[in-house]
C-alpha cells in the first residue's frame, strides 16, 4: 500500500473526535498539527442505541474540516478509528459509509481490546524508556481502558463500560450534581473495576499513568487550584469533589484551569477516575501527553517496517489451538501463487487484499481444535471472537468469512452483510482459497505443479500440465465437486 513521509490518526472519540498529522523520519514520529473538536457522538444514540441526525450532520461537518487538512496523504498513510459509540450504534455501518465519502478514507472501528493496546502504545511512546510495569488509565466518553505493560509491550488490556459521557447522562442528568449521585457514579465506577481488580493487584505496577482529555482536565484543575504538585493525587480529587459537589450544578463549577466544554463532563470523569483510585488503592498518578491517536500513528509506522502486530497475533492464535502449520503454509504457497495470477483481472490488488488471503490460509483449518465435523464454522466462530492484537473488527469479520467460505457452501448471506464495494473482493479471495485447500487436500509434501490460471468476469479457467489430472484422480475429483459450490456463487470455474 503506499505511504509517504505525512501520517495522520483520527480518533472517533464518544466525546471528540482528535486529529494528529505528523512526519516520520528515521523511525521516529514528529507531530505537526493536532486537531479537536467536541463532537459528543456518544450523546447522540438513541434509546435504540442509533445515532440520531443532528449528531451524524454534526461528526460529518467536522470530518469535513478534518478531510481538508489530510488531502493529499495517501491512503496508506492515514488511520481512523472508531471506539465505543461506534462499537455500540446499530446505524454504524450507514454512519461509517457516509463519514468514509467525506474522508475519503477507510474506518475501522476498534474492539475495546485492541483501542486499549493502542493507548497503551502512544502512552509509552511519550515516556522514559525505563524498566519496571506501568498501569494506564484512559477515561473515554463511553469506555474506560485500564492497561498493564513494560516498556513498549502491552501485558493486560481491559476495556470497561463507563465513559464520562455515559455517566453524566446517567447520574447528573440536566448537568445537576448532588453528593448522593457522585457517591453512586463512584460505587458503579468501583462495581467496574472490581471484575478485574484481583489480577491487576497480582500483577502489580510501579508506575501509574492517565492518558486522555478527561484526566488532563482533572490534572490542570489539581495542580491549578493548588490540590496536586504535579499530576493527579488522591487527596487533590478530594478537594475537587468537595468543590464539585458545592457548586451542584455542572455550568456553575467555576473552577480554575477548566475550559468551559468541559463542565459538563467533568464530575463524571472526576467520579469514574476517584473509583478506580479507591479500588485500586492508588494515591498519585503522572499525566501522558500521548493517547490512542499516537498509537496509531506507532502502530502504522510498525506496519510500514514490516513489525505488523496482527501477524504475531495470527501466530499466537494458530499455536493456541495447535493448527498444523506445515499444511496451513502448503495451502498460503498455492493461493498467493494462484491470486498472483489472477489479481489484476479480478480487480483484488492490494495489500489489504494480499493480507486478508494469507490471514485467512494460515487460519482456514484452526476449527479443527473444537471438531472436525463443521470445522470451517467453528473456526470462524473462533477468528471471529477471539482477540486479535492489530485488528479492527472489520478486518477480523473478513478474515472469519475467509475461514467460513474455504469449503462446502460459500457464505453468501454473510458476505451479503459486508458493505458492496468488499463483497466481490472477499467473495473472489474465498474462491482462491478455496482451490488452493482442494489442491492440497493429500496434506503431502509433493509439490503442486505450475498452474496457469486465468480470471475474466465470473469466469476462472484452471490449465494443468498435460497429463496431470489423470495421474491425480483424487485431486481431480475434489475439483470436480468444487464445479458446483463455484456455480452457485455465480462463477463458473473451467478445469483443463
Amino acid at each position: 500500500m503506499e505511504h509517504g513521509e505525512h501520517l495522520a490518526a483520527i480518533d472517533l472519540g464518544s466525546n471528540s473526535f482528535h486529529m494528529v498529522v505528523a512526519r516520520q523520519a528515521q523511525g521516529e514520529i514528529q507531530i505537526l498539527d493536532g486537531l479537536s473538536e467536541k463532537v459528543q457522538l456518544g450523546a447522540g444514540l438513541d434509546r435504540e442505541n442509533r445515532l440520531d441526525e443532528d449528531t451524524v450532520e454534526r461528526a460529518l461537518e467536522c470530518l469535513g474540516r478534518f478531510a481538508q487538512r489530510i488531502a493529499g496523504i495517501p491512503r496508506g498513510s492515514v488511520r481512523v478509528v472508531g471506539t465505543n459509540t461506534l462499537r455500540q450504534a446499530r446505524n454504524a455501518r450507514d454512519f461509517i459509509r457516509r463519514a468514509e465519502a467525506v474522508l475519503g478514507h477507510d474506518i475501522e472501528v476498534v474492539a475495546g481490546r485492541e483501542e486499549a493496546r493502542l493507548i497503551y502504545l502512544g502512552v509509552a511512546h511519550t515516556l522514559a524508556d525505563d524498566a519496571g510495569q506501568r498501569l494506564v488509565v484512559d477515561i473515554g466518553g463511553g469506555s474506560t481502558e485500564l492497561i498493564i505493560g513494560e516498556r513498549f509491550e502491552s501485558t493486560e488490556t481491559e476495556s470497561l463500560h463507563m465513559g464520562c459521557v455515559s455517566f453524566a447522562q446517567r447520574f447528573f442528568p440536566n448537568g445537576e450534581i448532588t453528593e448522593k449521585a457522585f457517591d453512586r457514579a463512584v460505587t458503579a465506577a468501583r462495581q467496574e473495576v472490581l471484575s478485574i481488580h484481583a489480577n491487576y493487584q497480582r500483577l502489580g505496577w510501579q508506575q501509574v499513568v492517565g492518558a486522555s482529555g478527561t484526566i488532563k482536565a482533572i490534572s490542570l484543575v489539581c495542580v491549578e487550584n493548588g490540590w496536586s504538585e504535579f499530576g493527579i493525587s488522591m487527596e487533590g480529587m478530594k478537594k475537587a469533589r468537595k468543590r464539585v459537589i458545592k457548586a451542584g450544578a455542572a455550568d456553575k463549577l467555576g473552577l480554575k484551569g477548566l475550559r468551559e466544554d468541559r463542565q459538563p463532563i467533568f464530575a463524571s470523569g472526576l467520579a469514574i477516575l476517584y473509583g478506580i483510585f479507591e479500588q485500586l488503592g492508588i494515591e498519585q498518578m503522572d499525566v501522558s501527553s500521548g493517547a490512542l491517536r499516537e498509537g496509531l500513528l506507532y502502530d502504522l509506522l510498525g506496519r510500514f517496517g514490516h513489525e505488523d502486530v496482527r501477524d504475531r497475533s495470527i501466530q499466537a492464535l494458530m499455536n493456541r489451538h495447535h493448527v498444523e502449520s506445515s499444511q496451513a503454509e502448503r495451502v498460503c504457497a498455492t493461493a498467493q501463487t494462484l491470486y498472483q495470477q489472477v489479481a489484476s483481472d479480478w480487480q483484488i490488488e492490494g495489500d489489504e487484499a494480499a493480507d486478508t488471503l494469507r490471514w485467512g490460509c494460515l487460519l482456514h483449518e484452526v476449527g479443527l481444535a473444537v471438531s472436525h465435523s463443521q470445522f470451517h464454522k467453528h473456526g470462524a466462530y473462533l477468528v471471529t471472537n477471539s482477540d486479535l492484537p492489530g485488528f479492527s473488527r472489520q478486518e477480523q469479520q473478513m478474515v472469519a468469512l475467509m475461514v467460513r467460505g474455504h469449503r462446502r457452501k460459500v457464505p453468501l448471506a454473510a458476505l451479503a452483510e459486508l458493505p458492496e464495494d468488499e463483497q466481490t473482493c472477499l467473495l473472489r479471495l474465498c474462491l482462491v482459497l478455496r482451490l488452493a485447500v482442494r489442491l492440497h487436500h493429500a496434506r503431502s509434501d509433493e509439490k503442486v505443479p505450475e498452474i496457469h490460471v486465468q480470471a475474466t468476469g465470473n469466469r476462472l479457467a484452471i490449465t494443468f500440465p498435460v497429463g496431470w489430472l489423470e495421474q491425480h484422480p483424487l485431486t481431480q475429483a475434489d475439483l470436480e465437486q468444487e464445479l458446483d459450490y463455484f456455480q452457485a456463487a455465480g462463477y463458473q470455474l473451467v478445469l483443463a
